[in-house]
């Protein structure tokens, strides 16, 4: 669709090197900030380059992408190696236009369509942006599939038969009511009507995270309902404005509106709504929501109030839960890995260390039905996050020792929780420069026991040396000799609840890495299993129930930020559970 603003054509590299197509157009005033713009499913930036001149803002750059398999950027269409790829790849779309049109983070506004609203909503909640604004139109956080039990038909047959496409139902006519839009989407030749399986079930499972866990994104939001929507369900769109964390939200319900919010007839009235919205937040100072003081009050504390508290024990899910744990102390008596949970505890170091290791092992004259228990143990959602979570610390530590190699710094690296510290070791192994000091820290003896034996297994005891230590004990990190110049910490936090306790350890780190330094750390914004765990495993604090308090991801950046850190990059599996981030020390 051709528009009077003049535009240009460009290209952004993803992650994983593909070229992703963008259109830009450039302000026609005094720049304030930009608009960044992610189309619905089947489509492309081009079914909303109408937009910039609908939104008559002359003063903002728009910014609008093509996904991956749609319009002119490569892949198969309708298709992504992930839904996770495609949140990724909206955050370095972000950071593309940070880096190459000069315009930080909090200058953006991003308004996005459908799926796209899906994929931006997901990208708020797992990777805590400081955007100045969402606009959601139309969320297809549920797409309506009409056919009974299409959903569970569609898993058992990619089950069967592996990823495959299906084609959209849904006709022009029932996207807008403008005869001019509907033309242009029939004639379209990049429309891409099929969309594959994977995509489409991840957009489910993403869709009912985001909408659960609403309360974890904090950016101001406004959102867009089309009242006569035959593609998506409205009750999960007004549940998650509900669930909101945000302080500056608003929902407008559009009267008789399809599916193509921002493409209906009549929209005008949703665009200057729109417009305002954007011009109400750049008119006053970026809004934050204050995270620091959550372990006292609010949606996680809540949570895990809730999970602390005891069952009725006759009750159906006392039983139920009693049952399970019985259930776990059998598979003790099977498996090693679950013996090994009961014996040290499941969030023990010496588990994590099992779990890193992936081997199944049974016990017993019964041995190979434990490996078998063994293996889906060691396949529990969790877990698998975990071991992604391990990939990622190292991804981030290779990146932090390319930046120190930049500047010609020396490698200096403490690990306050290290547990075995098999993560560091093995990451640091592959390191191209040469490392001058490892040290790694732990409050169990095991720990360092079993940690010392790590070192020295892989010839390193000359760099490196592992010591008892508290890692919420302020003073002792922060006289940590020689200064280090990355610092470590990484699933810790995520094990207590107390933010008081978190500071004092943050600022312990911060006095010990040298300023321009760095810190790489761990969040858990989401878990799928926290009432399992919290009701059948053990801490290894005594063998107490292990009840975790989950952080967002923008209360553990505030937290890393109010430590003196600036954070730089940041990586999440595809559940949504684990995340790493990279952060540089502040200047004294």
């Amino acid at each position: 669709m051709t528009t009077t603003r003049p535009v240009q054509q460009h290209h952004f590299t993803t992650h994983d090197g593909v070229a992703l197509f963008y259109r830009y157009w450039p302000a026609t005033a005094p720049r304030r900030g930009c608009v960044v713009m992610f189309h619905r499913g089947h489509e492309h930036s081009g079914r909303m380059a109408h937009l910039a001149d609908e939104l008559a803002l002359p003063e903002f750059d728009i910014f609008a992408w093509d996904a991956r398999g749609h319009g002119m950027s490569p892949g198969a269409r309708g298709d992504s190696p992930s839904l996770g790829s495609s949140v990724r790849d909206v955050q370095t779309f972000i950071e593309h236009i940070r880096d190459t049109w000069g315009i930080a983070e909090q200058d953006m506004a991003v308004l996005a369509q459908s799926v796209g609203a899906v994929l931006v909503s997901t990208w708020a909640h797992d990777y805590a942006p400081r955007v100045r604004c969402l606009v959601l139109a139309s969320p297809a956080f549920k797409v309506k599939l009409y056919v009974p039990f299409a959903r569970a038909g569609l898993a058992l047959m990619r089950r069967l038969r592996g990823n495959f496409f299906v084609n959209s139902y849904v006709k022009s006519k029932f996207l807008t009511h403008d005869p001019a839009r509907q033309a242009s989407y029939d004639a379209d030749p990049l429309i891409a009507r099929a969309i594959s399986v994977n995509i489409l079930l991840a957009l489910y499972e993403a869709g009912e995270r985001v909408v659960a866990d609403a309360q974890a994104i904090t950016v101001p939001t406004q959102l867009l309902i089309s009242g006569a929507d035959w593609v998506v369900h409205h009750a999960p769109q007004h549940a998650f404005f509900d669930r909101l964390g945000s302080a500056v939200k608003e929902k407008h319900v559009l009267p008789g509106f399809f599916h193509d919010t921002l493409g209906e007839r009549d929209r005008t009235l949703a665009i200057d709504k729109v417009r305002d919205f954007i011009l109400r937040q750049f008119a006053a100072a970026p809004q934050r929501v204050g995270l620091l003081e959550s372990h006292r009050q609010g949606p996680s504390f809540e949570e895990a109030r809730a999970l602390a508290a005891p069952l009725p024990a006759l009750s159906p899910r006392g039983l139920y839960w009693k049952a399970y744990r019985a259930g776990l102390r059998v598979g003790g008596w099977l498996s090693a890995g679950v013996r090994l949970g009961h014996d040290t505890g499941f969030d023990s170091g010496s588990t994590l260390d099992y779990v890193y290791r992936n081997t199944p092992t049974g016990r017993g004259p019964l041995a190979p039905l434990g490996r078998l228990v063994d293996r889906q143990y060691l396949d529990a959602i969790g877990w698998r996050g975990i071991r992604q979570r391990k990939l990622n610390v190292e991804e981030l530590l290779q990146k932090a020792l390319a930046l120190l190699q930049r500047d010609g710094r020396p490698v200096r690296v403490l690990d306050i929780a290290a547990g075995h510290g098999r993560y560091v070791l093995e990451g640091l192994a592959r390191a191209p420069q040469r490392v001058e000091a490892i040290l790694l820290r732990d409050f169990s003896e095991i720990n360092v026991r079993d940690g010392s034996a790590l070192i020295a297994a892989k010839g390193l005891s000359d760099i490196a040396r592992f010591e008892r230590g508290d890692a919420f004990d302020e003073a002792s990190v922060a006289t940590v000799r020689p200064r280090p110049t990355i610092g470590i910490v990484s699933g810790l936090y995520e094990l207590f609840p107390d933010n008081d306790a978190v500071r004092r350890s943050l600022a312990g780190m911060a006095a010990a890495v040298e300023p321009g330094g760095y810190l790489i750390y761990t969040g858990q914004p989401w878990h799928p299993q926290l009432e399992m765990i919290a009701r059948a495993l053990t801490s290894h604090r005594g063998g107490a129930a292990w009840v975790m308090r989950r952080r967002s991801q923008a209360e553990m950046d505030q937290l890393v930020e109010a430590a003196g850190f600036d954070k730089l990059e940041q990586r999440v599996d595809e559940w949504g559970i684990f995340t790493v981030s990279l952060a540089r020390r502040r200047a004294a």
